[in-house]
């Protein structure tokens, strides 16, 4: 760990270690009795039609393994077993009869829990079948960098009461990542070069939406008085970018763990070209976005660079592109339903509600899915190949 990274004499430290012990340490946010349900709402607790879908993906998964004899699915970041419990629920008997439950979680096991349900710290080795992580990522801790005065990329260290001040600049795989996925400046750690001949293209006049502002229903980041450059060329004082080289790491680990099958992350996601120019770092606690306090009290989180986890072979989709090649539409009931049978119609129009929840533009439809096939082929159809 360089020196950064440690804690300093007046107690700043770089983001990545603060979000570490705030989150998972013995009475970090993860710890709390509540569970993360207590405090925000995930595609899980917005409706059951969620692990429903999940569930006729790992179907899919069963097919294409040619339905062997112990078919897992992983849940990571189970947060208290909410969508593994689901899944098996929502599997065809034949099915569940085969399908074994893993749910990873750094927390303790929940009282109740199903005791088919394996309750680990990490993903099991070599098992055969769909490894799903539904916000996972996005708090998996991570450092943000920010651009100073001058124009020099420098890490965020942070104290345990939010504070935050400037430290050296990114250096090694950081700035190696910073340059590949989201250059604030020609080379992180130093100015820009000179700008642009009067006839090269001019900067961009408005940054790149905030994905997760948008999909929390709110607004974007003020921009910058140059935008994403300043008056003279040079990165625009307080540029931040987050530096996801963890979670790349992370989401390679856990597809290494499967043996055969699909791996799936779903996540806030922001890809290369539209990166948000001020970062996404937020908090959350009781329901409500709040400043990101690492002091164990609310869940810190921050979007995830879905194309920079790509490994080779991997599709991204939006979360409504997923969920409508899984049969969840938002498109409401006949109205001659209502006449025939006015009791499966109630049913059809509150489904249809939910669904249009987990599938709305400028909401939950607009989450990434990352699908990484191990040793199958996509059991899911369409969306694009990123550029790994």
């Amino acid at each position: 760990m360089s020196a950064v990274r440690c804690d300093r004499a007046d107690g700043a430290r770089g983001w990545r270690p603060a979000t570490e012990e705030a989150l998972y340490g013995p009475s970090g946010f993860y710890r709390r009795p509540e569970g993360p349900a207590g405090h925000f709402r995930t595609s899980v607790h917005a409706s059951p039609l969620f692990a429903g879908a999940v569930a006729r993906l790992l179907c899919r998964v069963d097919e294409a393994l040619a339905h062997p004899a112990d078919l897992a699915f992983v849940d990571i970041g189970a947060g208290r077993g909410e969508l593994v419990t689901g899944v098996l629920k929502a599997l065809p008997a034949e099915v569940a009869s085969r399908a074994r439950g893993h749910a990873v979680e750094r927390a303790a096991r929940p009282p109740g829990l199903d005791h088919r349900i394996e309750w680990l710290p990490e993903p099991p080795p070599g098992v055969t079948g769909l490894l799903f992580a539904n916000e996972w990522l996005d708090n998996v801790p991570l450092d943000v960098a920010e651009v100073d005065a001058e124009g020099t990329v420098r890490l965020v260290l942070v104290r345990e009461d939010g504070t935050e001040a400037l430290g050296e600049p990114p250096a090694g795989a950081e700035a190696e990542w910073l340059a590949r996925w989201w250059p604030l400046t020609g080379t992180p750690g130093s100015p820009l070069p000179p700008p642009e001949a009067p006839n090269g293209p001019p900067p961009p006049e408005e940054p790149p939406e905030d994905v997760h502002a948008s999909a929390a229903g709110l607004q974007g980041p003020a921009q910058a008085p140059h935008g994403p450059h300043g008056p003279h060329g040079q990165a625009a004082e307080g540029l931040r970018a987050e530096i996801g080289l963890p979670r790349d790491a992370a989401w390679a680990a856990a597809v290494a763990s499967l043996g055969r099958g699909l791996a799936v992350a779903v996540d806030y996601a922001h890809f290369a070209g539209a990166r948000p120019p001020f970062g996404t770092l937020t908090g959350f606690r009781d329901g409500r976005e709040t400043a990101p306090v690492p002091d164990g009290s609310c869940d810190i989180t921050a979007h995830v660079a879905l194309d920079a986890c790509a490994l080779p072979g991997a599709r991204l989709l939006s979360q409504r592109e997923a969920l409508g090649a899984l049969g969840v539409s938002g498109e409401r009931p006949s109205l001659a339903l209502a006449s025939t049978d006015p009791t499966a119609y109630v049913r059809a129009l509150a489904g249809a509600g939910e669904a249009a929840e987990l599938t709305a533009r400028g909401g939950l439809g607009d989450f990434g899915w990352l699908l990484q096939p191990v040793g199958i082929p996509n059991p899911l159809a369409g969306g694009e190949q990123p550029s790994t």
